[in-house]
């Protein structure tokens, strides 16, 4: 098997950056030491480095951002990105805090060779601007130490690979304290020397778990993974290091997660109708904004549009310091409709859909009704008003195969004054409602009154005639 390792060095801070427009002074730091664990390049422009105290920093730089490290924060982050790369390796092992493991030896056919599989890992890293240390290795562990130390090469050259791990000092082959100091006593420097200990000596003159340890770096000790399951929904969260005042200045960081979400969806062959966002202020409750789509979406573009409509109509609370955007229905994705040379869509339904939903969006969901036909042979009760749906093309072809009917239909129908005209159709019988009282029997015609007007007019068996709706 081969193994891919990447090493993020500075992931939260570049979860950080990602979600800013304007690069600042950044520092990430312990939350009990004081001490700065990553700095951003614009940090050290200022001489802020890694393991300076935190108090130095802040003289070197007053307007420093500072953002205290959270393990659980960490975790999602890591998870983060287990998802994007899970798009491009089916086995992944998470390894806290800031590393992932893929086994990439069965993908070599699928993209063409090692190198290609390479690439196609550092496109997605600097397509989501995110700095890692590839390491590649015949062992989960060789992967890692070459990933960690900067050594990683593209090679499945197991020779090779072990020839690197050999030069490596023992300060970065990351044993603990005691066996670093037992293996510094005995004239030890490179974890090539400690390879060609016996491993018997090695077992007895250190310890069963050293000996492990080096044998499943060199692989002759099973070393199994638990591989990652992605999880069944998307979820993204952007944190803001100065609060965020207005609603214009989320749709920087929005932009790419719903662009994140666009590449999730295509993976997934699906589509969505609903998204939650959640805005978190510092001192006050989150506000919960459900967007939705009046059909199933995946284009960020389309999503922004919505978005940014219901923040005109809904202004911020308070400032905002994280934002989390998550989608948990997801829809089958209905085959596309034919497209012109220039690759533009000729289904007419997309634009439906799109007005719909900016409609939607202005002016609320309960805002607009379609009309929908019912079981009712009475013309007054055979339609209802209802929310807006999905147009369902078998309800089409069954209403145009029903008679005429107007476009006007009168709330009630009224008496007619003049015989009509002229006749065209009728008569069209319609007797019902004898089950809730308001029985009717009526024969209706499309005839044309004395002043040119196309009317629906019935005669009532009893009362006389009546005109129920106008022909436009």
């Amino acid at each position: 098997m081969l193994w891919l390792y990447l090493h993020f060095p500075h992931l939260l801070l570049d979860h950080i950056l990602r979600s800013s427009e304007h690069t600042a002074a950044l520092v990430i730091v312990e939350g009990s030491r004081q001490k700065v664990i990553q700095a951003c390049p614009a940090a050290r422009d200022l001489g802020v480095n890694t393991g300076m105290r935190l108090k130095t920093a802040v003289s070197l730089a007053p307007n420093l951002g500072i953002i205290r490290a959270d393990e659980q924060q960490e975790a999602r982050i890591l998870e983060d990105q287990a998802r994007w790369l899970h798009h491009y390796a089916a086995h992944i092992v998470l390894v806290p805090p800031n590393g992932l493991l893929a086994e990439i030896g069965s993908l070599q056919r699928l993209y063409g060779g090692l190198p290609a599989v390479w690439q196609t890992v550092e496109e997605a890293l600097h397509k989501r601007h995110l700095t890692a240390w590839p390491g590649i290795g015949h062992t989960p562990q060789a992967a890692r130490l070459l990933a960690r130390t900067g050594k990683g090469e593209c090679t499945s050259d197991k020779g090779n690979i072990l020839h690197t791990l050999g030069l490596m000092p023992l300060v970065a082959a990351e044993f603990d304290r005691r066996t670093y100091t037992r293996l510094q006593r005995l004239g030890l420097n490179t974890l090539g020397e400690v390879f060609s200990l016996p491993p018997a000596e090695m077992a007895r003159r250190l310890s069963p778990e050293t000996l492990a340890y080096i044998q499943k770096i060199q692989g002759s000790r099973s070393d199994p993974q638990e591989f990652w399951q992605p999880p069944g929904y998307f979820r993204q969260q952007a944190d803001f290091v100065q609060e965020i005042e207005h609603s214009q200045g989320l749709l920087f960081p929005l932009q790419r997660m719903l662009s994140e979400l666009e590449n999730d969806l295509c993976w997934r062959q699906q589509d969505t109708d609903s998204l939650l966002l959640v805005l978190r202020y510092r001192h006050t409750e989150p506000t919960l904004l459900r967007i939705r789509t009046s059909g199933p979406e995946h284009r960020a573009d389309a999503f922004l549009n919505l978005i940014s409509l219901r923040f005109e109509q809904q202004p911020l609370q308070a400032p905002v310091v994280s934002l989390q955007l998550s989608v948990k229905r997801f829809l089958g994705r209905e085959a596309a409709g034919g497209q012109d040379l220039l690759g533009e869509s000729q289904d007419l339904s997309e634009a439906w859909h799109t007005l719909m939903s900016r409609l939607q969006a202005r002016l609320g969901e309960n805002a607009l009704k379609q009309l929908a036909p019912r079981p009712d042979h009475r013309p007054e009760y055979a339609w209802s008003a209802s929310r807006v749906q999905l147009k369902n093309s078998a309800a089409q072809i069954k209403a145009w195969q029903l008679p005429g009917r107007p476009l006007w239909l009168l709330h009630g129908p009224q008496p007619l004054t003049e015989a009509p005209q002229a006749w065209f159709t009728g008569p069209e019988r319609i007797s019902g409602g004898w089950w809730d009282g308001q029985r009717v029997h009526r024969d209706y015609y499309i005839a044309q009154l004395n002043n040119g007007q196309l009317a629906w007019v019935f005669r009532d068996v009893r009362d006389g005639w009546f005109v129920h709706g106008w022909f436009g």
